[in-house]
């Protein structure tokens, strides 16, 4: 059996072995597909251990928070052009062990979220004004693609803003040559306002509030949050309240899944009618139970 997992640490609440599974069954592949808590410190010996699963073959692994830095310096060597870019890694891809095969690092998240803003969403982005909340690993993997998408203007903000200035630097070449415009800036001092915010920081996650001020949104702005379900509640309260339209991340979970899958096994699983079917169970699971049928 061919072995797949996600490792993270919180991992209990991810949806990814369901969305997995589900490409599997409709592209008719075999595989199992699990979560795995890693200790925090311990990912390199977490994916060595994973490698050494007796129950199968490990091909690969979906890393999420807070280990896609950790992921990184395991494919150190073997990163895909955009993995090495971020600097951060979601997608591990296992050479065969008995052949020395190596560890390739990837990172789905950027074509993840552009994919769901374009495919799902609706949004062109050429020509737009974008604003990324947040410097670490989630923002780290979708600068680039949001800056290849042909908008405008890209301002990261964070609460520290050296990490912000670090992560602009590190894609200035790729904004030039896209003749476009990229800027690093404090979450108080964030310039203008704009037609997609996306939330890339731990703010959701934390349970806190919105890091930047309402004047960010311009009118019907789209604004995303990477957190899903309850997580993204806050953030999505928050923009619909201030005349924008909110979305959450589970548009991006399944097409970042996907863009792996794909990598994994060849074939590309249908996306967003997974999409569709995950905000389906997710609506069922959010209902309350029916009374109990009273006799007549």
């Amino acid at each position: 059996m061919d072995l797949y997992c996600v490792m993270g640490n919180p991992v209990e609440h991810s949806r990814s072995p369901w969305i997995q599974a589900r490409f599997a069954e409709l592209t008719g592949q075999t595989l199992d597909y699990r979560r795995r808590l890693v200790p925090l410190g311990g990912f390199a010996e977490a994916v060595a251990a994973f490698r050494a699963d007796p129950a199968g073959t490990a091909r690969g692994c979906n890393v999420t928070v807070p280990f896609k830095f950790d992921a990184a310096d395991v494919a150190a060597g073997h990163l895909t052009p955009r993995a090495a870019l971020a600097g951060a890694v979601n997608t591990l891809t296992f050479g065969d062990p008995a052949t020395d095969g190596g560890i390739r690092g990837d990172n789905t998240d950027g074509v993840g979220l552009v994919n769901d803003i374009v495919r799902n969403a609706g949004m062109a982005l050429a020509g737009a004004d974008v604003l990324l909340i947040g410097a670490g690993g989630a923002a780290a993997g979708v600068l680039g693609p949001l800056i290849e998408t042909g908008a405008r203007r890209v301002t990261v903000a964070n609460r520290t803003l050296d990490k912000a200035i670090a992560l602009v630097r590190r894609h200035n070449d790729l904004a030039h040559a896209r003749g476009m415009r990229l800027e690093a800036c404090e979450l108080q001092a964030v310039p203008g306002d704009f037609d997609l915010v996306v939330n890339g920081s731990a703010s959701s996650l934390a349970g806190g509030e919105v890091p930047v001020a309402a004047r960010v949104l311009r009118r019907g702005a789209l604004a995303v949050d990477m957190m899903y379900g309850p997580a993204a509640a806050g953030f999505m309260a928050w923009a619909e309240a201030h005349g924008a339209v909110p979305r959450d991340g589970l548009g991006m979970l399944v097409e970042q899944a996907a863009e792996a899958f794909e990598g994994w096994r060849g074939v590309r699983p249908p996306a967003a009618q997974v999409l569709a079917e995950l905000r389906g169970v997710l609506r069922a699971a959010a209902m309350p139970a029916a009374p109990p049928a009273r006799d007549a």
